[in-house]
């Protein structure tokens, strides 16, 4: 679908303190490896993860969401009565109810008439959000709208690694499934989408978004029901790692098709991309797949892992940081989550 006059305003990320690397996480599963006689290294070397962060233990999605959000009207210049929704989208949230987008609307001190709710659609919730806000503002309900994300990865990866240590008879097939929580990182992240005639300096007009769904795919990548996050989680996840790489990028390629024949571009109109990070492999099958130079792209999963919803929001503020960006580029989020969703969006930046 195409736009006019719906811009994002700013991206913002907000990186946890706390650092683990991959070696260490290898030293956890010292036995395990020795065990199945696998060579340190291997997840660095399949991944591309060097490291990944983690918040204090007992931080929960509302407080790194909010401050995300905090961080990104400062810088702005927005202030809380300006804002006229407000969506929580990450995979993780304080509990089952209500609403994390409650407790942040709250921390925020947001006008009462500012509607507020969860969505959930794994890695792919930010991007679902700007696509629920651009039409929450065509639809002219709306003028301004902010995006959060708080994803807590530590505990999953914390029970991963007690689960694999855990298994008395591991097998290199029992321990496949758990690889790709092995990955995972945390970070929060803000958006804020607009109308154009309210935004504030420099922003970045929305031109079209597309949606593919290949969700007879949905079981490749499931975790665990919980109720929220906190310093009781334990939550677990098992992916098929290699045919869920396999079957999004299919997906990947045929939204492409779709995605360039609604914004009315070829792929020589690229002038920078934004994926969803989750490693080495994924990066390299997506571009060559799309035919696009991966030089376009900009990278932060070799430090910061896979952060859920977090991840492509971040990079794309991370890439801003580091003047990836020039202004009039068009820019391309690619977007790829479990279930197997995509969603892709184009920018003007």
């Amino acid at each position: 679908m195409r736009y006019e006059n719906v811009c994002i305003e700013g991206f913002e990320a907000l990186l946890p303190p706390n650092t683990i690397t991959s070696a260490e996480i290898e030293e956890q599963l010292s036995e395990v490896y020795s065990k199945l006689r696998l060579p340190k290294g291997r997840l660095e070397m399949f991944s591309g993860i060097k490291e990944r962060r983690y918040w204090e233990l007992g931080t929960i999605p509302s407080q790194v969401s909010t401050q995300a959000a905090e961080k990104l009207m400062n810088r702005l210049g927005i202030d809380a009565g300006e804002i006229d929704a407000l969506i929580h989208c990450s995979v993780c949230r304080d509990f089952l109810e209500p609403a994390t987008a409650s407790v942040v609307h709250s921390n925020l001190g947001l006008p009462r008439h500012a509607v507020n709710f969860d969505i959930s659609n794994a890695c792919l919730g930010m991007l679902s959000g700007i696509s629920i806000m651009a039409d929450m503002i065509t639809s002219g309900r709306i003028k301004r709208g902010l995006l959060v994300s708080g994803e807590i990865g530590y505990p999953l990866l914390q029970r991963t690694i007690e689960h694999l240590n855990n298994d008395e008879t591991p097998t290199r097939k029992s321990i496949k499934p758990h690889f790709a929580s092995l990955t995972i990182g945390s970070a929060a992240s803000a958006i804020i989408v607009s109308h154009e005639s309210v935004a504030k300096g420099d922003y970045h007009q929305i031109n079209c978004i597309s949606d593919y769904a290949y969700t007879e795919h949905n079981h490749l990548c499931q975790g665990t029901a919980d109720s929220g996050i906190g310093k009781d989680s334990a939550p677990l996840m098992e992916t098929d790692s290699e045919v869920l790489l396999t079957e999004g990028i299919e997906a990947a390629g045929q939204c492409w098709h779709k995605f360039l024949e609604e914004c009315n571009w070829q792929e020589s109109d690229v002038h920078r991309c934004i994926t969803h990070q989750v490693g080495t492999a994924h990066s390299k099958l997506l571009y060559e797949t799309i035919k696009i130079d991966p030089s376009l792209d900009f990278s932060s999963f070799g430090n910061m892992g896979n952060c859920g919803s977090s991840s492509l929001p971040l990079t794309v503020a991370l890439a801003a940081q580091n003047q990836h960006f020039t202004k009039n580029n068009n820019v391309a989020l690619l977007g790829i989550g479990s279930g197997i969703n995509c969603t892709m969006i184009s920018l003007k930046w």
